[in-house]
């Protein structure tokens, strides 16, 4: 990961600027109680009515000038923060999307959320609103101090004996409440998933009546949500008393002994006017230092953990020398294929040659290894031993880009984005997908006739905002995403396990079509995979039987006990006779 000051050196020249008009700024604060100074030396005590005019016209230039600096300081800020924040978080999500599969596997979605918007938000902080608070604090302090000793020395050493204690105790109170944050947060978080989890699963709550145990549940929660509250409140009334008290104290002490030096004639009672007013500016500084050094703290955290994520290098890598075929016939070969992960042997032996054109129908029970085949052929992981072959060339020389641009696949779990019909089906490759084309896929894949009936047909919003879909519909709008990509290898991971039998062999039939396409079709029911050119049968990550349909049935294997099972005594005597 690059160095996050290698991030703000592009806005170096900016932050500089925003320094510059910072440090201007305080020195016109700064100027505002020597103005006073005057008012009440020259003009109310010495009676020089004169340069009132010019005096108030100052302290009038001073609040313009600070307004404009302060505004030019906190946008350049921001501007600057944003533009790190901004390529921080891009530059993360971009390498998070180069991961390998194994990556994801060990890694759940919260905590790369978590990465990509909070702990960036936090650093975003530190170059922008916090960092800014850190230098203009610092530098507020040594000026206001500095103007102080030259009013006073002895003087000063009262607020240099209070103002630590006021920044002990805004420390003590801002780390306590870091704890009570961080608690708070975590609960609103188990709070909104109890409730989010009530209510979309409200059917089966109440289907099970379940309504007191949810509620109790839901009170525990929201108790223990309202005692973290309490605990944060606790911990003000503890600590902000004290603050405000030392700071009432640094400022009594002041007045009295700044009294007594006025009576000595050791200072003016302008200048005692004006250490007033320093000493009213600086009490803030170390009222905000438990707050700053927590953020930069968490600032420093979150940078770990993006740096580990950053440090993290794909196991799935495009080759050094890639082959790049003119074109690919669609031609799939696993030859003595073994693949383990993590230790766990998922396949075996797998050897197979799918030529173009053919479909191949593998079958199995769960846990076989069937969805394992095509994460190798995509190469979300890499074989153990032996090889894969598209066209004859192993998939590990061809580009990943390239590979995955030849597969079409339709995953086990359907997944659509929050986007329109049209938009979801042109997936795989919006730029080139015509309309014509998009309709056609919908219609292959049998879901032209309910989205026709849709409110907006091909332009209703689909996904977690859009209207809710059956199993069905959205598997067949997978279907067509799949088709519409166009590509060589098109593979149906379980794709029909929600459709009826009627719609499943249109399907069928639509997809025989598709005669430039060799396809791979998984499967629990026969019924997906019988007319395949051949048909495996996966059991322990071994393929135990293969053939086509009739080869299989004769063999009265694993293939033909599953046939009985799903169609039962009386339709295979049925099929004899229809055989006969």
């Amino acid at each position: 990961m690059k160095n996050l000051w290698k991030y703000g050196k592009k806005y170096s020249l900016l932050y500089v600027l925003a320094i510059a008009a910072m440090i201007v700024s305080i020195l016109l604060d700064a100027a505002a109680p020597q103005i006073t100074k005057r008012i009440i030396d020259d003009v109310i005590v010495g009676g020089q009515m004169q340069i009132l005019m010019r005096l108030l016209l100052g302290l009038v230039g001073i609040g313009l000038g600070r307004a404009v600096f302060q505004y030019t300081k906190e946008f350049i800020f921001d501007y600057a923060a944003s533009g790190i924040g901004c390529s921080l978080r891009k530059d993360l999500f971009d390498h998070i999307q180069t991961l390998s599969m194994g990556y994801f596997d060990s890694h759940n979605t919260g905590e790369l959320m978590a990465r990509i918007k909070d702990d960036a938000e936090r650093i975003w902080n530190a170059f922008g609103f916090v960092g800014m608070l850190v230098l203009e604090c610092s530098i507020h302090t040594i000026i206001v101090l500095t103007c102080m000793f030259r009013l006073s020395p002895v003087l000063t050493l009262v607020p240099l004996v209070i103002l630590p204690l006021i920044a002990w105790y805004a420390v003590k109170m801002e780390n306590g409440l870091g704890e009570v944050y961080d608690k708070i947060s975590e609960q609103t978080a188990e709070l909104n998933t109890v409730a989010q989890e009530n209510l979309a699963g409200v059917r089966t709550v109440k289907a099970f009546a379940r309504e007191d145990y949810e509620i109790e549940k839901f009170k525990k929660h929201n108790t223990r949500y309202y005692n973290l509250n309490m605990q944060q409140a606790r911990l003000i009334v503890r600590y902000q008393p004290n603050i405000s008290f030392l700071s009432k104290i640094l400022l009594m002490a002041v007045i009295v002994i700044g009294g007594i030096l006025v009576i000595n004639g050791n200072m003016t009672i302008g200048d005692l006017g004006a250490f007033s007013e320093y000493a009213n500016n600086i009490i803030w500084p170390m009222e905000m230092v438990g707050w700053l050094s927590n953020d930069i703290a968490a600032a420093v955290a979150s940078n770990k953990k993006i740096k580990k994520i950053m440090a993290e290098q794909p196991v799935i890598r495009n080759p050094e020398n890639p082959v790049l075929p003119e074109k690919i016939q669609g031609e799939l070969s696993f030859r003595n294929v073994h693949f383990e992960l993590e230790g766990k042997s998922i396949l075996n032996d797998i050897d197979f040659t799918l030529k173009k054109g053919k479909t191949l129908g593998i079958m199995g029970v769960t846990g076989s290894g069937k969805s394992s085949i095509v994460n190798l052929i995509e190469r979300f992981y890499d074989v153990t031993e032996g090889e894969i072959l598209l066209d004859g060339t192993n998939v590990k020389d061809l580009p990943l880009p390239f590979l995955r641009g030849q597969i079409s696949v339709v995953m086990q779990d359907v997944f659509l984005f929050s986007d329109s019909i049209t938009e979801n089906i042109k997936t795989g490759n919006k730029d080139a997908t015509e309309w014509e084309s998009v309709q056609q896929a919908a219609i292959s894949a049998g879901a032209h006739g309910f989205i026709q009936k849709l409110s907006d047909q091909y332009d209703t919003v689909i996904g977690e905002r859009g209207v809710g879909l059956s199993g069905g519909q959205k598997q067949r709008i997978s279907i067509a995403r799949a088709i519409a990509k166009e590509t060589p290898l098109l593979i149906l991971d379980d794709s029909t396990s929600a459709l009826d039998m009627e719609t499943e062999k249109e399907i069928e039939a639509r997809l025989k079509e598709l005669k430039d396409s060799s396809k791979i079709i998984i499967a629990h029911r026969i019924s997906a995979v019988r007319r395949a050119d051949e048909i495996l049968i996966l059991d322990g990550g071994r393929i135990i039987e293969r053939g086509n349909h009739e080869e299989l049935m004769e063999k009265r294997g694993q293939y033909y006990k599953t046939y009985q099972v799903q169609y039962g005594e009386e339709e295979m005597k049925w099929h004899s006779i229809q055989a006969e």
